[in-house]
């Protein structure tokens, strides 16, 4: 079985013949400013890691199309179960810049209430399961959710994703064949960006793709161009589809590129060729979106303003509102663990509360130590 990588856009921004998925155009510049603004807030993330300000970033710099094709092939009502790379998707579902930024600093505004990493996102409102730190966690978790909903006759799909290393943990197994068997209606997409840290592809599979893999677990296998938006969403969409009609799950490999390091922990000049870097710097997914837009006469100096600068003006703005949120509470570390609270519990919080009256604790103590 061989996989051909799935296509629309050439190098120029040209639409294939008849392969174009004709999307409205007010929806193909919204398309457009979601991946501007994902690169700026990653960009201002980075920027306020290396300013001692948060402790931890992580980009997806590179891999904008990859994730917001997908994620665009979804209805609302539809599950996301993220790796690390996906944060466009939480701008594609209407989350503010304020709490996506609060959670960088882990403060009141968290709504993980500083217990999670930077960068580990979690937000009920839209669908997005909280991002673990486990490689591969997030795939069985994915299938079991698909398993439930079709049990009680949902018309709901789950998108999980990984990188091209998650495809070699125990979890990928697990939820590839739990979810082929049981039909369960998820898509499985593996983003593969050629480096799990500093573990390049060759020493990741002996396979001929990550899409490949697929046969042996009875469902479908699709590769596609990483970069390109439009063949992403097309191939998507489709799977999409599939699994709810009760078709099942299929496995989706986004051919793309990491250009950032693995985060802000990682220097990846001391791993990855120059030359290999330099070619994928200039297969940029946003530059050759703009020039289908500039074929489709739907970009101007003045739009392009808008999706850039305007945004970075919007993320500036929501980065000072965020950081002036004051620390999260002591006391919240016994919230969320019962329903209702065992008397060992209550007991511990009112001591808390009374050595905090006394100025014994509730010191700064700095930030997560990456």
């Amino acid at each position: 079985m061989s996989l051909e990588l799935v296509t629309i856009l050439d190098k120029d921004g040209k639409a294939q013949r008849g392969k174009d998925p004709n999307l409205p155009p007010e929806e193909l510049q919204r398309l457009y400013k979601l991946m501007c603004a994902t690169r700026a807030l990653d960009e201002r993330g980075l920027a306020l890691q290396r300013q001692g300000r948060i402790g931890f970033y992580l980009q997806s710099t590179g891999q904008e199309a990859s994730h917001l094709g997908s994620a665009y092939a979804l209805q609302d009502s539809d599950w996301l179960f993220p790796a690390y790379r996906q944060p466009g998707i939480l701008l594609l579902r209407q989350i503010p810049y304020e709490k996506i930024i609060a959670e960088w600093f882990g403060n009141s505004g968290d709504t993980s209430k500083g217990r999670q990493m930077p960068v580990h996102y979690s937000f009920r409102q839209a669908n997005f399961v909280s991002i673990s730190s486990p490689i591969g966690t997030q795939l069985s978790q994915a299938a079991g959710a698909g398993m439930a909903a079709k049990a009680r006759g949902e018309d709901t799909v789950f998108m999980t994703f990984c990188g091209d290393g998650g495809t070699s943990s125990n979890d990928f197994h697990c939820g590839l064949n739990f979810a082929a068997v049981y039909k369960a209606p998820v898509v499985f997409v593996c983003e593969n960006n050629g480096w799990a840290i500093s573990v390049p592809n060759d020493k990741q599979t002996a396979s001929e793709s990550m899409a490949i893999k697929a046969d042996a677990y009875g469902m479908p296998g699709v590769r596609v161009d990483g970069n390109d938006i439009l063949a992403v969403y097309r191939v998507t969409k489709e799977a999409v589809e599939r699994a709810r009609r009760g078709d099942g799950p299929t496995l989706i490999e986004t051919v793309t590129y990491r250009i950032a390091s693995h985060s802000s922990s990682d220097d990846a000049d001391r791993y990855r060729d120059k030359k290999e870097f330099e070619a994928w710097q200039k297969k940029d997914p946003i530059a050759r979106f703009q020039r289908y837009l500039k074929h489709k006469k739907l970009w101007s100096e003045d739009f392009e303003n808008e999706c850039v600068e305007g945004t970075k003006d919007e993320i500036a703005a929501a980065v000072k509102v965020a950081e002036a949120m004051p620390p999260v509470g002591p006391e919240t570390m016994f919230e969320d663990v019962y329903m209702n609270p065992t008397q060992q519990l209550k007991d511990q919080k009112k001591h808390l509360h009374d050595l905090v009256q006394k100025g014994g604790v509730g010191a700064e103590v700095g930030h997560f130590p990456l």
